[in-house]
């Protein structure tokens, strides 16, 4: 199979960009770009580092991040699994991105930048629910946010046919096969609910 190995080659099938596909990138956050980001609850995160790549979702019960200026985003590092991948990219490789989603809506809005890890107690306490903080966060320093056609969510039919997680394998499930069969995932998943809500924040 004959692989695609230079720009001139790609260029070749795809042509150049539209017009529109350039004319939409700002390099800090501007009203339009900040309703739509303060508007999302969730988005998908990732980082590179010198163990490969990482893409974390990541949501809240508010915006997902706060503006600090118009080119700095704030997103708590709210409890998880403790693995850490995205927070160990950052400190070696601050290259992020993040794909922020609105439910209901087709359109995406990106943000490319760099990522910086802070735990000061002011900064912490921005972020303070039900007497909780998170452990730290993570700056991000904006180089260009625009938005994605909405071709690919249209095509996926996310919003537009429901609720589609019928029958898929539980997380007990796939911890139950990675441990050929020792790992009791029926427990987990009985008991996934009320651990859930004891450690949200």
């Amino acid at each position: 199979m004959e692989m695609i190995d230079s720009i001139a080659a790609l260029e070749a099938i795809y042509g150049t960009p539209g017009e529109a596909s350039i004319l939409k990138v700002a390099r800090q956050m501007t009203p339009t770009y900040r309703k739509w980001i303060m508007a999302s609850r969730f988005c998908v995160f990732s980082t590179v580092g010198p163990d490969g790549t990482d893409g974390s979702p990541r949501g809240d019960a508010g915006p997902v991040v706060q503006e600090l200026d118009v080119h700095t985003l704030a997103m708590p590092d709210w409890r998880g699994n403790n693995r850490m991948d995205s927070l160990r990219n950052i400190v070696r490789d601050g290259r992020v991105s993040l794909m922020f989603m609105v439910a209901g809506s087709e359109n995406v809005v990106r943000v490319n930048g760099t990522a910086q890890l802070t735990a000061d107690p002011d900064m912490l306490g921005r972020f303070e629910k039900v007497g909780k903080q998170p452990r730290s966060v993570i700056l991000i320093d904006i180089a260009e946010i625009y938005s994605q056609c909405a071709r690919a969510v249209i095509r996926a039919g996310i919003w537009r046919d429901g609720d589609q997680s019928e029958g898929l394998p539980t997380v007990g499930d796939m911890l139950r096969e990675m441990t050929s069969d020792e790992f009791d995932g029926a427990r987990y998943d009985a008991d996934w609910a009320g651990r859930a809500v004891k450690t949200m924040w």
